[in-house]
């Protein structure tokens, strides 16, 4: 019997390995990439799964909502406008908020910052936050601030260093971060009574951030993916252990070596880590998780035989439970 259950073990490992592939008549693995617009649908209907939805009428002047996760938004009616003009009647209003790793990941949301020499580096968030307005389809913008008051307690307390941050989506879907010049009060955010205190100039992508401090050497790493995989089915991400509220990824591809790479030299050697891959694969996620000591100008690989497919529960539980 225990010889039986040993055999029977093996084989539901090897099952699990081959989830979503298949062999031709030689046995050999057929690979079938998804395509990239795929890979598009899966975070957008992650994004879509998140999006919280509010209304007021904009006569009625301030308006608060309370989220899921206990965020107060207040926008302020009488400052909304279509193409320079007010606005009056029923406002809708679009609102994501993201605080852990599995819902970065999921959705591509990354916490990439802006740095002054034009590099990017891991940001360590208090919140990231989407909140948009829209009357009958068509975007709305605001003369004045919108007040997010975000409890410090949903990102493990409160942090005096962190200062408010502005996101825009580049062509291949990745978000960078921009520090808002502004860092305090109208136009930023204090902390103050277990709470953060921002104060949006515009609607779209906000963050409450500030950047990782490690201070030994830093170096750049190079990631191979599976065949028929490149940036725009599949994604690297970099999990720092012990830092809950911070996801960094690896935004350049390179053709002709077929590696992802951190190309700014910001990882710090010696540091402990996760290094992920995503994919698509029939509407759930095929991804591998590699647990690794960077040492300088690392190469790491990924094979197909390595990955695994989840759903999108599964994969977001298993980001968030890494250390």
């Amino acid at each position: 019997m225990k010889n039986f259950k040993t055999i029977l073990g093996t084989l539901l490992m090897t099952a699990l390995i081959f989830t979503s592939c298949s062999s031709n008549d030689d046995g050999d693995i057929i690979i079938t990439a998804p395509t990239a617009q795929e890979f598009a649908d899966l975070k957008q209907n992650a994004l879509d799964s998140r999006t919280q939805e509010f209304s007021f009428n904009a006569e009625d002047g301030s308006a608060t909502f309370t989220s899921e996760k206990g965020v107060q938004i207040t926008i302020q009616g009488s400052c909304l406008t279509l193409n320079g003009n007010g606005v009056t009647g029923q406002v809708n209003i679009k609102y994501i908020e993201l605080f852990d790793r599995g819902n970065m990941i999921t959705t591509n949301k990354t916490t990439m910052g802006m740095m002054q020499n034009g590099d990017k580096a891991l940001l360590i968030s208090g919140g990231e936050f989407f909140v948009e307005a829209t009357q009958n389809g068509q975007i709305l913008q605001t003369t004045c601030t919108v007040q997010l008051i975000i409890p410090s307690n949903l990102t493990g307390g409160t942090d005096n260093a962190m200062t408010l941050w502005k996101g825009r989506i580049d062509a291949n879907d990745n978000l960078t971060w921009d520090e808002e010049e502004d860092g305090a009060g109208q136009g930023g955010v204090f902390a103050e009574g277990g709470s953060y205190f921002a104060f949006l100039n515009d609607f779209g992508w906000s963050n409450v951030d500030r950047f990782y401090n490690d201070p030994r050497p830093k170096t750049t790493i190079l990631v191979g993916v599976p065949e028929d995989y490149d940036n725009t089915n599949s994604a690297v991400y970099l999990s720092y252990d012990g830092e809950d509220a911070g996801l960094a990824n690896l935004d350049t591809f390179d053709n002709a070596t077929k590696l992802f790479s951190e190309h700014y030299g910001q990882v710090p050697i010696g540091l402990e880590c996760h290094i992920i891959f995503i994919s698509e694969d029939n509407g759930n996620y095929r991804y591998a998780i590699k647990a690794v000591t960077i040492a300088a100008n690392d190469i790491y690989t990924f094979t197909f035989a390595e990955t695994s497919v989840v759903t999108e529960a599964q994969i977001t539980a298993i980001i968030n439970g890494l250390p």
